[in-house]
């Protein structure tokens, strides 16, 4: 669809949508009369930037479905984040939202060339979270065979793996990572027929790219969503591999200066913000994600107009303030797959030393320099403080410790231990 084309559909569903909510959910009533706009008032997609955000407390104070839009006689699916800091976030579906989920979730999987004939292992949780299910829509939608094997028990997923004949490995990049020394110390790398891995719910680097793809010989594939705006689906890379596609027709991205909250211009680092353009159960008007990115215009060489959206480098909820410098995981982990005897499995603890906060990184060793001695693990300290220090501008205390020393996980990974605040 020509670009002039889909701007007058996003115009026309975004006025429906503000009629929508005016009517049918009081937080959002509220909103758009304290912001003095009325339907009428939208004439471009310019006047978005008239009308007022979502955040994730607006779930948390209307708990649990405060924030819908239709009767509860018309929802048939109810899926619900982690809830780390308190109640979870409730997200709801019509069929549909269903529907069109599973839409945006054969576009991604299409756009990785998934199609009849590929076998899709899916190891995304299944349950309330929200990866498992669309997944595994997406991919019957396509056509492809799916192995609903959700998380966990490792040897049975390389058997599956192995037995069944995956094509396309679906789960977060940390998992695949963890699967990926599995397979390499069963042997079993050799004889599975994957081709592509579509990774994504953390953050994770270039160099953690590489990685997957040359332990797992894949191409592995970006992907991105959020719970709140429909789960996975949202956006995804193409086999150009130059950012990640939203599916505009159904979500309208934005980029915002988290501190100010006006808009950037195309190409500046930002804040990500969506509104939900189809959505029926629980739409969203300008839902703050606190992910940090670029949104680019340009064309693509794969022939899609579709904005794309630049790597996630962190998040504003995320960010570590040490010593008066501003540190991100991702940053750290970047800077880690740099060094070759480290294997990417990382923690960062912070700790408080009387006023002065402090960070150690503590990083496996590969199986090769562990069994070298402690002078070779000492100097191999040393290198990772010293690209730490090039690659963040700080300096951190390092702890290279044994393969498999550091927990694994079996959906998103933990990265960060802060003992700052009643810790030891």
């Amino acid at each position: 669809m020509p670009r002039a084309e889909r701007g007058l559909l996003q115009l026309r569903r975004l006025k429906d949508l503000i009629a929508r909510l005016s009517e049918r959910v009081p937080l959002y009533r509220e909103k758009l009369r304290a912001a003095g706009v009325t339907p009428g008032d939208i004439r471009s997609l310019a006047d978005l930037a008239r009308l007022p955000f979502t955040v994730k407390d607006d779930f948390r104070q209307t708990y649990p479905y405060g924030l819908l839009a239709v009767r509860m006689e018309e929802v048939i699916r109810v899926h619900a984040s982690s809830g780390t800091t308190g109640k979870p976030t409730v997200v709801a579906y019509t069929r549909q939202d269903v529907d069109t989920w599973s839409e945006v979730m054969a576009r991604t999987l299409m756009a990785g060339g998934v199609g009849r004939g590929d076998v899709v292992h899916n190891a995304y949780g299944y349950g309330l979270f929200t990866g498992g299910l669309g997944f595994h829509y997406g991919a019957e939608r396509v056509g492809a065979a799916v192995v609903p094997m959700s998380g966990g028990f490792t040897d049975r997923q390389l058997m599956a793996l192995r037995d069944l004949g995956a094509t396309v490995l679906c789960c977060t990049p940390s998992y695949a990572l963890h699967l990926a020394e599995a397979a390499e110390e069963a042997g079993l790398v050799r004889g599975l027929k994957l081709r592509v891995g579509f990774f994504g719910a953390e953050p994770w680097t270039e160099a953690m790219r590489g990685a997957l793809e040359t332990r797992l010989n894949i191409m592995a594939l970006n992907i991105y969503g959020l719970s709140e705006v429909i789960g996975p689906g949202v956006s995804v890379e193409c086999l150009e591999r130059r950012g990640m596609h939203v599916a505009e027709d159904h979500f309208l991205p934005e980029i915002v200066d988290p501190r100010t909250l006006e808009p950037l211009p195309p190409g500046a680092t930002g804040e990500l913000v969506f509104t939900t353009l189809t959505k029926e159960a629980m739409p969203l008007l300008r839902y703050r994600t606190r992910d940090l990115t670029t949104l680019d215009a340009g064309p693509c060489r794969c022939g899609r107009t579709l904005v794309r959206i630049g790597r996630i480098t962190g998040r504003t909820d995320d960010m570590l303030i040490i010593r008066g410098v501003n540190v991100y995981p991702s940053q750290i982990e970047h800077a880690l797959l740099q060094v070759p005897d480290v294997e990417p499995h990382y923690l960062l603890v912070l700790r408080r030393d009387s006023t002065l906060d402090t960070l150690e990184v503590q990083v496996e060793a590969r199986a090769a320099i562990a069994g070298a001695g402690r002078d070779a693990l000492a100097a191999l300290g040393t290198i990772v403080r010293r690209k730490i220090h090039e690659v963040v501008g700080l300096t951190a205390d390092v702890s290279v410790v044994p393969p498999k020393t550091i927990e694994r996980s079996l959906g998103k990974a933990k990265r960060v231990l802060d003992l700052r605040h009643g810790g030891s």
